[in-house]
């Protein structure tokens, strides 16, 4: 963690001296009259934020709460944000509803939770086979993606941000080798979204379920698999000992981006210099977030591949040829009957295939030099 912390100072150190220099080219910040005048706001706002994360959660609750740090020190106390976890004050699921009545000012979460509600939310979370968190960077910025995403929860009285992103995940923890997709048939794995609905196609039983119910599920053998995050979680939750097989890549979430929620109401009562603090903070929040998962998951590997009794597997290439056929499937038959998912998913794709294009011919390409070595 004192490395962490490092990086949160130097992270400070850096944004607070541009934001001041920002704010000094600009006359010294939002004009809240709008006739030019640059008059201060000095109002300050008391908010709070809910998120779908356990209490001390590493990484992702620990980036909420950095998140009302930075944002409260750059404000000069004119922004102040009490985070509260998963459950403490709105159940994890009710974060999107509590942040949409207005009951709640912010919120952290991934897209994909809300899929019974919006179900095209989820190409803003992960997609099965889908971008990496450097595509959904690319296409959420610079594509047109996030102004999509702000399209779409509009209807909700939501205003959203990224905020974070997984990275490649895991492809789960099993309890029975996968050698073909018979061995999927009526295998009971927790895995949930489209990842889950794929898995179903596939002729397995998808079972939802919380976090903290894993572990024991797997133990006991209520179910075969589940899936969770990656390294770094899973050993933390223990999967390392109630699993023998640890499957790789994440085909159903290759890139989960998390987002921060604002209603929308409250967000246009903020100062713009404020906007910016939040839009500047959830940016360096999301890198953050994001290179302490590749950090500590590169280290958690070393200790996994230490323990003797865990069988490091690949699934087999014909397993992700016909996994990879299902989602496509799958996508299309809910655009087929959902005009809103259709014109993401649309999107979506077109984007993807124009960046895949590129890192075959930069990353990919590289990657496979190494291999080679």
């Amino acid at each position: 963690m004192a490395r962490v912390k490092q990086f949160m100072r130097m992270t400070r150190l850096i944004i607070i001296p541009l934001f001041v220099l920002f704010l000094a080219a600009c006359g010294g910040g939002g004009d809240s009259t709008g006739s030019g005048n640059n008059v201060k706001d000095d109002r300050v706002f008391n908010w709070k934020m809910v998120t779908t994360w356990p209490p001390g959660f590493p990484i992702f609750q620990e980036g909420a709460e950095s998140f009302a740090r930075q944002v409260r020190t750059m404000s000069g106390d004119r922004l102040n944000i009490l985070v509260y976890a998963g459950g403490e004050l709105v159940p994890p699921l009710q974060v999107f509803d509590a942040v949409s009545q207005g009951t709640i000012e912010m919120g952290h979460g991934s897209p994909y939770y809300w899929a019974g509600k919006v179900p095209e939310a989820q190409f803003f979370s992960s997609v099965p086979f889908g971008m990496t968190a450097k595509g959904m960077n690319a296409w959420l910025y610079y594509g047109g993606g996030l102004d999509l995403w702000q399209e779409v929860y509009a209807p909700f009285n939501l205003v959203p941000l990224p905020m974070g992103n997984t990275g490649m995940q895991m492809g789960g923890w099993f309890n029975k080798k996968i050698n073909t997709l018979e061995d999927i048939k009526g295998l009971r794995m927790r895995i949930p979204g489209l990842g889950g609905k794929v898995f179903k196609r596939a002729g397995g039983n998808p079972v939802l379920m919380a976090g903290s119910e894993i572990y024991t599920a797997l133990e006991r053998g209520t179910i075969d698999a589940t899936e969770w995050v990656a390294p770094f979680h899973d050993q933390r939750l223990g999967l390392n000992r109630a699993a023998k097989y640890y499957y790789y890549p994440g085909w159903h979430e290759p890139g989960t981006m998390f987002e921060l929620i604002i209603n929308s109401n409250n967000w246009n009562e903020l100062p713009d210099d404020l906007k910016q603090i939040v839009e500047t903070t959830a940016l360096a929040v999301s890198q953050t977030i994001y290179s302490q998962m590749e950090y500590y998951n590169q280290k958690a590997l070393q200790e996994i591949h230490q323990n003797s009794h865990i069988e490091l597997l690949q699934f087999p290439d014909e397993v992700l040829q016909e996994l990879q056929a299902m989602t496509l499937e799958t996508l299309d038959e809910e655009a087929a009957v959902n005009p809103a998912f259709k014109r993401v998913y649309d999107a979506y794709r077109n984007f993807r295939n124009q960046y895949m294009q590129w890192t075959r011919l930069s990353e990919d390409a590289y990657q496979d030099i190494l291999r080679g070595q």
